[in-house]
């Protein structure tokens, strides 16, 4: 059955997390059409070769019409979502981001957090994709390592903050807190 939010929604967190191709953007995008008739997907990538951008084009093409679609690598406070239900796909693109341009990821890890807090403020309903990257071991490239390090503390700061946590397994949605 699905349900619609009015202009007045509560403030809600959602993030849902998995490995790679486990489904976690479609489980996502289920959910949003289920909260909202015309929901908004704030895609956080960079396009940085041509495979990637065959899978952007593959994210858009599952998505109809009724969706708002925004691109935004960093600033997704910038936008006012009062009253809509917002999917940011994903953090870890997001975060990728911010190490890059900043070079040193406790200087990332802090500025995604306040980004995240400016954004959440907003009275909306967010659904958050992120990905378990630290789950297939530890890399023997450094860089990976901290990167990693950051995934994890940040999925680990917006699992805190989140009213439910979704863990995508297979394609099933295992639901690790909340209602």
């Amino acid at each position: 059955m699905k349900y619609f939010l009015t202009l007045h929604a509560m403030k809600r967190i959602i993030l849902i997390t998995g490995g790679t191709r486990s489904g976690k953007s479609a489980e996502a995008e289920h959910m949003a059409l289920s909260l909202s008739a015309t929901p908004v997907y704030l895609a956080t990538a960079r396009v940085w070769d041509e495979e990637f951008r065959q899978r952007v084009r593959l994210h858009q093409a599952r998505r109809g019409p009724c969706w708002t679609n925004i691109e935004e690598e960093k600033q997704l406070s910038r936008h006012d979502f009062t009253g809509r239900v917002v999917l940011i796909d994903c953090v870890t693109l997001w975060l990728t981001n911010f190490f890059f341009d900043l070079h040193d990821a406790d200087k990332a890890l802090q500025e995604a957090k306040d980004e995240f807090c400016r954004l959440t403020n907003q009275d909306a309903t967010f659904i958050f994709v992120t990905n378990e990257i630290g789950s297939g071991g530890v890399s023997t490239d450094a860089l990976q390592r901290q990167f990693t390090d950051l995934q994890g503390f940040m999925n680990q700061f917006i699992a805190s903050q989140a009213d439910e946590v979704v863990l995508m397994v297979s394609g099933i949605a295992v639901k690790i807190k909340g209602a």
